[in-house]
């Protein structure tokens, strides 16, 4: 990589990272408001969906706004958002102001993921490296976010650690407004230059937008719901169901009530760093398309496989959850490179806002859909509902891999 790719990709490692330290220690945190709220799964599965589905939602005017605007600045003002949103948190003395609180996080948060992969799709030359880096840097906020919160909460109240937490994006955000690159020194001038140019006003939304939806690429829109649909639908109540399994049951150890299920729940996401690399490098050696087919289709064998090796015990247990965590990260770099080979660069933006919107607005209900599953049937259904998932995504990867000849 030369100097402005790896400025770019240090910028983007590190505010996607601070992402998902957020999205994913919000599940911690649930564990605790849970019982000191008195609020049911079904409930606070709803509440926390509407903060992630913001999350989504956001992402096309994000979209449009790193297009307009240039991605160095929204980066900058996800960060601050996100970083003042859990300072409120902190503050909460009731579960409507968490609901607040998730509320402003979603909006801040939706901003980055349009913009950032714009970024990288533009800006820097080594895409698929880029791109692995980037998706690592993801997963080490989604598993250190867990375990960080985890061991914070040994010592402090939940309103301070979510202050605590608010730290590190404040200080990223600043930093953010001090880089320097090349947005587009990876793209052609004459495609950039094409008549995909950003999007200026309402017309030309629709216009592009209509370019977009009545193309193959609503295809990838659809794998990329799906997905968010079975990586919200597992991730939210994985805590809480981890911690009635007899074998992860709390420990009192020096004085202190230890949680061994929020430890496995990091050590699954951290294996994801593993599962990010591989799909990054992927991007580079296979059809995308085919990649995501084989991928999905793992994840729906393994989603009904999750159960029955918790009652096989730890190792086969451990073994599975693994392949699983590994797996359901691999995905994400296969499926956000895709976007790139069917996008123009000139509304790459808006592309990922479309995308971004699939995975966290309209998977963000998959955080309601657990709550209600558990709450009205059990998590055999639940796991059977993912597979479903999963099952679905790749069949429409496969169809795009037979349908779309891109060679």
């Amino acid at each position: 990589m030369n100097s402005n790719d790896r400025s770019i990709v240090g910028l983007v490692m590190v505010a996607h990272g601070m992402v998902h330290t957020y999205e994913l220690s919000i599940p911690i945190l649930m564990t605790i408001w849970l019982d000191t709220f008195q609020v049911t799964p079904g409930r606070l599965g709803l509440i926390v969906s509407i903060g992630y589905a913001l999350f989504g939602l956001g992402a096309i005017p994000g979209g449009i706004l790193s297009d307009r605007f240039g991605s160095r600045r929204l980066i900058a003002m996800a960060l601050f958002g996100m970083g003042l949103s859990f300072v409120l948190l902190g503050l909460a003395p009731s579960i409507p102001v968490i609901a607040l609180a998730l509320v402003l996080w979603g909006i801040a948060a939706s901003t980055y993921h349009p913009s950032g992969l714009a970024l990288i799709s533009k800006g820097v030359h080594q895409r698929g490296d880029a791109f692995a880096y980037h998706g690592m840097a993801g997963n080490f906020g989604i598993a250190f976010g867990p375990l960080i919160a985890t061991i914070l909460l040994l010592f402090l109240g939940w309103n301070m650690v979510a202050m605590v937490l608010a730290v590190p994006a404040l200080v990223a955000g600043l930093l953010a407004t001090r880089v320097e690159f090349d947005e587009a020194a990876a793209v052609d001038g004459a495609v950039e230059n094409s008549k995909a140019d950003s999007v200026t006003s309402l017309d030309e939304f629709v216009t592009e937008s209509k370019l977009l939806l009545l193309s193959p690429f609503i295809g990838v829109i659809i794998i990329m719901m799906l997905s968010g649909l079975y990586y919200r639908g597992f991730l939210t109540f994985l805590p809480e169901l981890l911690s009635s399994f007899p074998m992860f049951e709390a420990i009192e150890f020096g004085g202190r009530t230890l949680e061994p299920s929020r430890y496995v729940y990091a050590a699954l996401l951290m294996i994801g760093m593993g599962g990010q690399f591989l799909g990054g490098k992927l991007t580079d050696r296979m059809r995308m398309e085919k990649g995501l087919s084989i991928a999905f289709g793992v994840l729906a064998v393994l989603a009904l496989l999750f159960l029955p090796a918790a009652d096989r015990g730890l190792v086969p247990f451990l073994v599975v959850g693994a392949m699983l965590g590994f797996v359901l990260f691999v995905v994400q770099p296969l499926y956000q490179a895709t976007v790139a080979e069917y996008t123009p660069a000139g509304t790459r933006g808006l592309s990922y806002g479309y995308t971004y919107m699939g995975v966290f607005g309209v998977g963000a209900a998959g955080a309601a859909i657990a709550g209600g599953v558990i709450q009205y049937f059990n998590a055999s259904v639940l796991f059977g509902v993912l597979a479903g998932f999963a099952v679905v995504a790749s069949s429409v990867a496969a169809y795009l891999t037979l349908r779309y000849d891109r060679d």
